[in-house]
């Protein structure tokens, strides 16, 4: 049931018990509004739980709170699951089984979303879920503490690149704006965020030697070496940008071979609705930056990418 956020602000005034989850291969965006929705509900007395079916990446364990974060080992009571920026099912499996018998509440802001929970609040106007929590914690009047601050803080500015992205509006750019008054330091968030192990940048070295350009150079991939995976949630985060800055190019494309029946394929664009291609198959995002797993190998994934990415770019007119 779709309802309003004042709505869901109710429902979980009203619960006693909260699980907060977010998406598998958690982004600043998943974590940054789990941690902060956490904080105002466990200083209210509330049991609240923290469950994700993945781990926190290096890159992120620097955000207050991201120690509490667990994976689900077993049945989990709760009076309500409250999913934060996660689209579909697929993505919260482990922690939907755990909580199999709670209401599930949705707060997202990805186009892609399949409306799949109880209830639902979705925008896909706004920047980042980040934003809808801000707006939430306002709504329930909940103080926002420096430590909240700079978890929304890095939720937001990690999913519109740091208000370079086209998702980016000037409501996102007061929220921030609130946020540092509240105590954030974007410049030390910045640095967190900038600062790289050895291993990303030797494994992007060699990233950048795989880089192909399809289409007349409207389209610019990279595949990301078997012998790289482990780990490559945190080493390759940023990497499709390169393709995407390249003059040109409309659709970048990073493939990410998981095994010889899976390949991880992100999708980054400058002007078409790549969430299409992320949808047929099976995966979703926002229209400028989404993701999905397809079920071959890297070869056979590549091929059928490529086409379907070259059939977008023809369909956009591009």
């Amino acid at each position: 049931m779709e309802i309003s956020l004042r709505r869901a602000a109710k429902m979980i005034f009203d619960a006693r018990s909260i699980i907060i989850t977010g998406h598998i291969h958690p982004d600043g965006d998943s974590l940054g509004s789990m941690l902060a929705l956490y904080a105002p509900l466990t200083a209210q007395g509330k049991q609240v739980t923290l469950l994700l079916d993945d781990e926190v990446p290096a890159v992120y364990r620097f955000l207050p709170g991201s120690e509490l974060i667990r994976r689900p080992d077993g049945p989990v009571e709760a009076d309500l699951l409250v999913v934060l920026d996660a689209s579909d099912a697929d993505r919260i499996t482990g922690v939907k089984e755990a909580a199999a018998s709670t209401n599930m509440l949705n707060i997202d802001h990805h186009i892609s979303n399949t409306q799949f929970a109880d209830f639902w609040y979705i925008d896909s106007q706004a920047a980042a879920t980040g934003e809808i929590v801000l707006d939430l914690l306002h709504l329930m009047k909940l103080p926002i503490t420096a430590d909240m601050a700079v978890n929304l803080y890095t939720a937001i500015a990690t999913d519109c690149g740091f208000f370079r992205y086209a998702n980016a509006t000037a409501a996102t750019l007061r929220h921030a704006a609130d946020l540092i008054d509240c105590g954030a330091e974007p410049h030390i968030i910045s640095e967190q965020l900038d600062t790289k192990p050895l291993d990303s940048i030797m494994t992007l070295r060699s990233v950048l030697d795989s880089l192909e350009v399809f289409a007349a150079g409207r389209i610019a991939a990279i595949t990301v070496a078997a012998e790289s995976i482990e780990n490559a949630a945190e080493t390759t985060e940023g990497y499709i940008n390169y393709p995407r800055n390249i003059e040109g190019v409309e659709i970048a494309i990073m493939f990410k071979p998981v095994d010889d029946t899976a390949t991880r394929v992100s999708f980054r664009s400058r002007r078409c609705d790549v969430s299409r291609l992320a949808l047929a198959f099976g995966g979703g995002g926002h229209a400028r930056a989404s993701g999905c797993t397809v079920g071959k190998g890297l070869k056979a994934a590549k091929k059928e990418v490529l086409k379907a990415a070259e059939q977008l770019l023809a369909e956009s007119g591009l």
